[in-house]
């Protein structure tokens, strides 16, 4: 699954390095209650963008919305998110993948994905391979 959600009015919440890395942090704490295969991920200042696989019987909603509600107590202001989540389920999961990297590159945040701390392309945060590179 294809998964982005935005900040609430599109704030830059994320623009702080210290939000950032509690969206990252908290990301990896959810796992612990709610499983899930995560293949890939980047933090941008108003959004995030998530390549993830629930386990038949989890929920994508709950998964999601603990998410939000974590980094939200963590950060300590809200209303942090719009309410809702965006959701596409891919046919090419590398392609996805690689717009999820490139998207700090296209945002001029940094020239090439790995510069970006805030991203799975970065290799400071455990994922899932897709079995493939690009």
């Amino acid at each position: 699954m294809f998964i982005t959600t935005n900040t609430d009015q599109r704030k830059s919440v994320f623009r702080d390095p210290a939000c950032a890395r509690i969206a990252v942090e908290t990301l990896y704490d959810i796992q612990g209650y709610y499983p899930f295969f995560l293949f890939g991920f980047v933090i941008m200042h108003d959004h995030t963008h998530f390549l993830m696989r629930i386990p038949e019987g989890g929920s994508i909603s709950k998964t999601i919305g603990s998410y939000k509600r974590a980094v939200t107590f963590a950060i300590g202001r809200g209303p942090l998110w719009q309410s809702r989540f965006h959701l596409i389920i891919p046919k090419n999961p590398m392609a996805v993948l690689r717009y999820v990297h490139l998207n700090p590159v296209r945002a001029g945040f940094c020239n090439e994905p790995h510069e970006y701390p805030w991203s799975s392309a970065s290799g400071k945060w455990d994922v899932m391979s897709l079995g493939e590179e690009y």
